[in-house]
């Protein structure tokens, strides 16, 4: 599933085509037609992103909800738009781009309502300027739940995911097990700093880097990581391989339905 610098960035990258144009809105697999029909031809007037969530604003008070889920894809191209096949649930096209939406867990037509009202259920996003850290420390430092679930919950931390909750952990030294209530509010916040350069890192350059400068391959004279999610990182997916900084085996194991990934020598209990 992508995390929120993806989305983020898709936020910018729907503007960036769409902002302030009346584009053709359509759903060539049908399962938006009705929506579409209202929306076709009305201006794209606003483009926003928290968490994993994306929306499209039209009229002011209209928004198309995407979450992309496990399957969703986006598509970008140059005007004119290729014919569409019939798995494209959403497509966006005017004189200049298109983009179709592919196999999203949600694509739906809502009102300001109902947007706030998934706004209130998410945690703070560390790319939203309205990001409260304050508001997430106050979940986590209640919580006996371990801190690595407790960064992968969306009503406690909006937008990170796997790899940004394995990485930071790791740069912090923080044993992934340990109860959200004996992290310090020194750690919450080095860790929130830490996301939020790492995460608009991730929107600038449309990947996940992690690791610092004295780490990269250049500076190591080590091989460049090779993996299909790109990026330089420290423990994400690298399970008994070394540890970039202690040379230890890093260590994997299943938490809350998802794989974690850890150093048990840097990040001792």
């Amino acid at each position: 599933m992508p995390e929120g610098h993806t989305i983020h960035r898709l936020a910018q990258d729907y503007a960036a085509a769409f902002l302030g144009t009346a584009p053709q809105v359509t759903s060539p697999q049908g399962k938006f037609t009705d929506a579409a029909a209202l929306l076709t031809g009305t201006e794209l007037a606003a483009t926003e992103a928290h968490g994993k969530h994306l929306f499209l604003g039209f009229r002011g008070s209209e928004w198309i909800h995407i979450h992309l889920g496990l399957f969703g894809k986006v598509d970008f191209g140059p005007a004119p738009a290729p014919p569409p096949t019939d798995t494209v649930r959403l497509r966006l096209a005017n004189g200049t781009s298109y983009v179709d939406l592919r196999g999203p867990t949600t694509c739906a037509l809502i009102t300001d309502p109902e947007k706030d009202a998934i706004h209130d259920r998410l945690g703070p996003d560390p790319l939203r300027e309205d990001a409260d850290p304050g508001t997430a420390y106050q979940r986590v430092s209640r919580s006996r739940t371990t801190i690595a679930a407790l960064l992968m919950d969306q009503k406690v931390v909006a937008g990170v995911g796997n790899v940004y909750r394995a990485e930071v952990l790791f740069r912090h030294r923080i044993d992934p097990y340990r109860a959200g209530k004996d992290i310090t509010r020194a750690e919450w916040d080095a860790i929130w700093t830490d996301l939020v350069e790492l995460m608009h890192e991730g929107v600038r350059n449309n990947r996940i880097d992690t690791v610092r400068p004295e780490h990269t391959p250049e500076a190591m004279g080590r091989p460049p990581r090779v993996d299909d999610h790109g990026g330089e990182v420290y423990v994400y997916r690298r399970a008994n391989l070394p540890c970039h900084i202690c040379g230890g085996e890093i260590s994997t194991a299943d938490l809350a339905a998802r794989n974690l990934f850890w150093c048990p020598v840097c990040q001792k209990p």
